[in-house]
């Protein structure tokens, strides 16, 4: 068990030295009671000195030990003192009127300062080590009620100091994001110049893309170019299961961004409590739509003057509150979109910089193929390149370090370790060859770029299409290619091997159709007889879906089954008419493929060399 705080955070060395300090004092405590309480004989019964006298001289004692002004006696048939009394310490005990013969007498040398000093220490340490204990006890209480009475603070931290920071200059690629950005580095850097000419500077500036393209590397640019302070903080980070934490950390969080202005408050993934309001989940009092009205009014209640600007960033815009949006909150909004082809190539060449890439390496073509990849997909490449270069022990990062490395990232590790049967390994040639053979022939399909039968991630085997260049727009021709092709493995299946013979290996498969084919014809107007009309089914969390209710009804539902039904019919009679008409390439591609088990591009352009399109799979 972690010995972590309540709020989740570890202990810091001073309060541990704290609490250890108290552990010592504490066992030091009980080894001063324990050393008391054995250094001296205990328990002994006291007598008079006039007994002690006549007892002894009638010989009823063995022993005496005379320490200063005590006597410790040992009667006769006991091997330990018993008995004590007092003298005078001035005069010899003969002169007190014992018989020293009767018994034997020793003597304890004490010095009454040694005496005295332990007698104060052992007095004074007890009454020390109790007030410290107490004191570091009272001291780790006050830092829980501290820590207890700081829960509201904000949790933002600050940035601005650092040496290394972040410039536009260091990102490669977004480039119409960086620009409207720079207008946000102006206001902060020459507020007066704007402010002449009666300009208003923006409160606010919303970031939204998709996952890792570079939202929250923008806002750090936007800091370091600006030169100014730059909080950081999650939305997730404002709601706490007690009710009014998070609005208080709101109103602490800008409260230090005045107090530092000019600066940046940065607010990642925003949609954790900007959502939209009034969706029936949580009441009016949900804690975390006190604290989205606790940003609305500190945004809104903004002096002139201050220079305070926010910047969040979101990959889910549509499900913002729309008061969050309006002007006068977040005044803009910047698409951060995926990279095009020339912005993939410059981000390659920022992350391999660093890197030792040999001279031979095609990073244009690694750009062409990285077609819809993010910054973070491009960096984890260059990353798992560096990987398989040094456990290869190359000296440099080859292009067959980078090939595996990107397709290591786009399709999953190999998995050679896998046995196969041979009846296994001609299905999957089939199955694969079939995809290759109806991605090639249609007209409207991406070119295939390799094909193999080693498993790859949770596949049994890879036919890989890649776009020539990066396609904004799909045709309805397209995407009828597109699931043609993607049941080319079952249909060379069912062909070769017979209905009754297929196997599960087209599972994933079916799968993506059915939702492209759902996909056309729900949100593209695709259908035939539902063409230009789109019936789109909110994609939010899965209450949401329960609550709201179905926008169209169960007899448009039911064309909608039908129009899904006709054109995976339609797909899979298409890559049929094909895979019949060229029987012979089929089996030229299967038998390559059993024989080398990848396949490139080009032995797949031989292999295939001469393959027909037949009148019954074409689209008119």
């Amino acid at each position: 068990m972690d010995n972590k705080l309540p709020s989740g955070r570890k202990p810091s060395p001073k309060n541990r030295r704290a609490k250890n300090a108290g552990f010592i004092a504490l066992i030091v405590l009980f080894a001063l009671i324990a050393l008391a309480a054995y250094s001296q004989p205990s328990n002994l019964k006291e007598i008079s000195s006039t007994t002690a006298v006549s007892e002894n001289n009638s010989g009823q004692y063995s022993k005496i030990l005379v320490s200063g002004n005590e006597l410790q006696i040992t009667p006769k048939g006991s091997n330990t003192p018993t008995l004590k009394a007092y003298v005078d310490p001035n005069s010899s005990l003969k002169d007190q009127g014992f018989n020293t013969n009767k018994s034997t007498v020793s003597y304890k040398s004490t010095s009454s300062g040694s005496s005295a000093a332990i007698s104060l220490a052992s007095s004074i340490i007890p009454v020390v080590l109790i007030g410290g204990l107490l004191y570091f006890m009272l001291k780790s209480a006050q830092g829980q009620g501290n820590q207890a009475l700081s829960f509201g603070k904000s949790k933002a931290r600050l940035y601005g100091n650092e040496k290394d920071k972040v410039t536009f200059s260091e990102i490669a690629g977004s480039d119409e994001a960086k620009q409207d950005l720079e207008e946000v580095v102006e206001f902060l850097k020459f507020p007066k110049k704007f402010a002449g000419m009666g300009a208003r500077i923006p409160k606010g500036v919303l970031l939204i893309g998709p996952p890792g393209t570079g939202k929250t590397l923008l806002a750090r640019a936007v800091a370091g170019e600006a030169n100014v302070p730059f909080f950081s903080i999650s939305g997730s980070e404002f709601v706490e299961m007690f009710v009014g934490v998070g609005a208080s950390r709101v109103r602490d969080l800008f409260a230090k961004a005045k107090k530092n202005s000019p600066c940046i408050i940065f607010v990642d993934e925003i949609d954790a409590v900007g959502r939209r309001r009034g969706s029936g989940m949580g009441g009016g009092h949900d804690e975390r739509e006190q604290t989205l009205n606790q940003i609305l009014v500190e945004m809104d209640g903004f002096e002139q003057g201050q220079n305070v600007i926010v910047l969040a960033a979101t990959n889910r815009a549509d499900v913002l509150d729309p008061a969050l949006l309006r002007p006068g909150r977040f005044d803009r909004r910047v698409n951060i979109g995926l990279p095009d082809r020339k912005d993939r190539e410059a981000i390659l060449k920022v992350h391999f910089a660093k890197k030792p890439l040999a001279k031979d390496v095609d990073l244009d073509s690694l750009a062409a193929k990285a077609a819809g990849s993010s910054g973070a997909d491009l960096a984890n490449i260059t990353n798992e390149s560096a990987i398989i270069a040094a456990r290869n022990s190359h000296n440099q990062i080859t292009q067959h370090d980078v090939t595996e490395a990107f397709e290591r990232v786009a399709i999953g590790p190999e998995r050679k370790s896998k046995i196969f049967t041979e009846a296994d390994k001609s299905t999957t040639a089939y199955h694969e060859a079939g995809h290759a053979l109806v991605g090639h022939v249609l007209p409207d399909s991406d070119p295939v770029h390799k094909v193999t039968i080693i498993p790859r991630g949770g596949t049994g085997g890879v036919t890989w299409f890649i776009p020539p260049e990066d396609r904004v727009f799909v045709s309805l021709i397209q995407f009828k290619d597109m699931l043609a092709r993607g049941l080319g493995g079952r249909i060379a299946e069912e062909v070769v091997l017979g209905r009754d013979r297929v196997t599960t290996g087209a599972g994933n498969d079916l799968q993506k159709a059915a939702e492209l084919a759902r996909d056309m014809v729900i949100n593209q107007g695709m259908g035939t007889k539902l063409r230009d009309q789109v019936f789109h089914v909110d994609d939010g969390m899965m209450i949401d879906r329960l609550v709201h209710e179905r926008e169209y009804s169960e007899d448009t539902a039911k064309i909608i089954d039908e129009e899904v039904e006709s054109l995976i019919t339609e797909a899979a009679n298409r890559a049929r008419a094909v895979i019949k008409a060229n029987m012979d390439k089929l089996e030229n591609l299967k038998a390559r493929l059993l024989e080398k088990e990848t396949v490139d591009a080009d032995e797949v352009l031989e292999a295939l060399k001469g393959a027909k399109l037949p009148a019954a799979a074409a689209l008119y």
